[in-house]
């Protein structure tokens, strides 16, 4: 057993070395991961995860070297209750420097608040379907952007830096398939806005390579490369694979959930989020540094998951425990 866990730890630690190398041509040389477990990742849990667990299950992701975390949302506790304990642990977490800090905020109010906790960034969260819109915010996604109009009116006064999630990308549970250029309209609302960069969330995880090159090719006509992510759910398989097409296209920002947290609750059937340690295990295969110490994401990822009794869903953890 000790021989498997030296092989396992000298292995993880070559893949991390070797990042250092050129990068493959192509693929860009430096990838931002924004880490969403504590937010996306929990909201849905039915029992609620205690104050201090979260606390420490943030700690335990900025000492692993992440750059961004979305740290929770500032919503009314009446639709997510797991957020109710959202300035507690905004105020909470012991801030590292360099890491910045971000929440979800749906309307003024929530933006007063978050600022009040000291948040570094607040987030919005818009969809390409009016369908989802409507489920998932009651409103249509005109609605939707005045809302969040008014909400970068108050950011700008404070210079908060605001970001903005376009969800249903690549498919809808209500519509299905989405035009490309119907995702382009709503990215580019959102970046005229204000919001200097745009996630693109294919949150129901129906898309495949070739169709997330076409979403990025039709959207990269409105809004800047630089100024877009991905945000993956892995339903049928396809996250890493449709990341790994995105960093073909030149996309270099990366949403991600710790040992694969997450889903959305007005998806049906859509699992979690691609995990982390999987996405930072490519990247470094791919020699695209991210900063990112993927042994000890490992293991706040193993800490979250036994916290709340469930077994991890990323690969790499999984394979790193079982040759323990």
């Amino acid at each position: 057993m000790a021989v498997r866990r030296l092989l396992s730890s000298k292995f993880l630690e070559k893949v991390s070395k070797n990042y250092s190398q050129a990068t493959i041509a192509g693929f860009p040389s430096f990838v931002k991961i924004v880490e969403v477990g504590p937010r996306d990742g929990l909201q849905n849990e039915k029992a609620i995860v205690p104050v201090q667990t979260k606390i420490e299950f943030i700690n335990k992701l900025s000492e692993a070297g992440l750059s961004v975390i979305e740290v929770t949302s500032f919503v009314s506790p009446k639709w997510i209750p797991q957020m109710a304990d959202h300035t507690e642990v905004m105020t909470g977490i012991k801030r590292h420097p360099g890491v910045i800090y971000q929440a979800l905020v749906p309307n003024v109010k929530g933006f007063h608040s978050a600022i009040n906790a000291k948040v570094n960034e607040i987030a919005i969260f818009g969809a390409a379907s009016e369908s989802f819109s409507k489920k998932n915010i009651n409103c249509s996604i005109e609605d939707s952007l005045k809302r969040f109009d008014a909400v970068l009116e108050e950011a700008k006064k404070t210079n908060t830096p605001v970001r903005g999630y376009v969800s249903c990308v690549l498919g809808c549970p209500y519509e299905g398939d989405i035009d490309p250029e119907k995702v382009a309209w709503v990215s580019k609302k959102m970046l005229d806005m204000g919001c200097y960069e745009i996630s693109l969330g294919d949150t129901i995880g129906v898309g495949t390579p070739g169709k997330m090159k076409t979403l990025i090719s039709t959207v990269s006509r409105d809004v800047p490369i630089e100024k877009l992510a991905v945000h993956c759910h892995d339903t049928y398989g396809q996250a890493i694979a449709n990341i790994f097409a995105a960093l073909q296209m030149g996309i270099s920002v990366v949403d991600s959930s710790v040992a694969g947290l997450g889903g959305c609750p007005y998806a049906k059937g859509a699992s979690g989020n691609v995990s982390t340690e999987d996405v930072v295990y490519l990247m470094h295969g791919l020699s695209i540094k991210t900063g990112v110490n993927i042994q000890k994401l490992i293991e706040a990822g193993n800490f979250i998951s036994s916290a709340i009794g469930r077994q991890t869903h990323s690969k790499v953890a999984q394979a790193t425990k079982s040759s323990l």
